[in-house]
């Protein structure tokens, strides 16, 4: 039975059906779950048979998964349990493959799992415990810590964010702005964490409210050539004007949920990458609808076509918005505000009108050539 890919299979997938932090996580941490496992599997075969106990550089280890865990917010409960289910899935798994076992084999196996599972649990306890005074002493660092899983998606439900946040006495952001940002120009050396932090403070949002006795974090991190930062929803609307000031530009994606925080990063990151020159006005930042445009050009496979049309457009697809639709239709289509008008039998000055009407409603200038691709492009692709 040891090593036997088959055991260490039912390990996981019971762990992974009976434990719901677990059964949250995404695929790229299942590799992580099942390499614990076959360990655990082939150490605990070893103490049973030799009658054993757990050395000190099982202890070690037992420590440094717990110390990861309680980083990544996982609950040490949640963590607990998922061991006792693994005993479980063993026992069944033996007295499958020995039905006639020996009674004091089955006694030292009892015996084995219970002191194994006493000893791991005051072990992960213990460094469950220095981790959080370790994270509580640097809210900084662990702010960013827990904004790099974010991004990296290491947290799959709102649960565990709710939980981890909770244990640094802070409330994230929610509504949120996801702004990933870099200078203006050719060379894209790496990103001071300094930078970042600075830019975090010139957009800090005061009078945000929180719960009692928490506050609303916002953090900072960097990727690369990038800034990356967390903040309350409305900073979105000053990003444009400090990233300005600072000869920066950037992606603010505020449409994503907090589970959600790796999709908000790869869709702005990916938004700079693509972005013509001329999409990078001074004073605003790309948006949500910029990022889904660019992701559909880019045959992005989350990118839908409804999804695009409805961030870009806005009210405009209310059917009593009809009129500014039209508008907008023949602007684009005959290239000039006086054509457009002719087209719909218009004064010039009331098309101008409805064209303002759209930018009011949109944010977006129908006479600017990107914002107008844009716009051309949504109402085209709408349902």
């Amino acid at each position: 039975m040891v090593a036997d890919p088959r055991v260490v299979a039912a390990i996981v997938s019971a762990v992974h059906e009976q434990v719901p932090v677990y059964a949250a996580l995404d695929d790229s941490r299942l590799p992580e779950v099942r390499a614990i496992a076959a360990w655990g599997l082939e150490r605990l075969l070893d103490l049973w048979v030799t009658d054993g106990a757990l050395e000190p550089s099982d202890l070690r280890r037992l420590r440094g998964i717990a110390a990861a865990r309680a980083a990544d917010g996982r609950p040490v409960q949640a963590v607990l349990r998922a061991y006792r289910v693994a005993a479980t899935v063993l026992t069944d798994e033996i007295a499958a493959r020995a039905p006639r076992l020996a009674a004091a084999d089955a006694f030292a196996l009892s015996r084995m799992l219970l002191t194994a599972l006493d000893t791991l649990s005051e072990e992960m306890t213990t460094a469950y415990a220095a981790t959080d005074e370790d994270l509580a002493a640097d809210r900084d660092r662990a702010l960013r810590l827990l904004l790099d899983d974010l991004i990296a998606g290491r947290h799959a439900s709102v649960g565990a964010l709710s939980d981890r946040s909770a244990r640094l006495g802070v409330q994230l952001p929610d509504p949120y702005c996801l702004l990933v940002a870099e200078p203006v120009g050719a060379e894209r050396p790496e990103m001071a964490l300094d930078a970042a932090t600075g830019l975090l403070e010139a957009l800090a949002v005061p009078g945000v409210p929180g719960v009692p006795g928490d506050e609303v974090a916002s953090s900072a991190t960097v990727r690369g050539s990038r800034a990356v930062l967390l903040l309350p929803g409305a900073a979105a609307a000053r990003a444009g004007a400090v990233l300005g000031a600072r000869s920066w530009r950037g992606c603010a994606i505020t449409g994503e949920s907090l589970d959600r925080v790796a999709v908000a990063h790869r869709l702005a990151a990916d938004a700079l990458d693509t972005a013509p020159a001329h999409a990078h006005r001074p004073g605003r930042v790309l948006t949500d609808a910029d990022a889904h445009v660019l992701a559909l050009l880019g045959g992005h496979p989350a990118a839908a076509p409804d999804q695009v049309a409805r961030l870009v457009l806005g009210p405009l697809t209310d059917p009593g918005q009809r009129h500014l639709m039209e508008a907008l239709t023949a602007y684009i289509d005959a290239g000039s505000a006086s054509a457009a008008a002719r087209v719909l039998h218009l004064h010039a000055q009331s098309l101008r009108y409805r064209l303002r009407r759209i930018h009011a409603l949109t944010s977006r200038d129908p006479r600017d050539p990107w914002q107008r691709l844009t716009l051309d492009i949504a109402r085209t692709i709408r349902p």
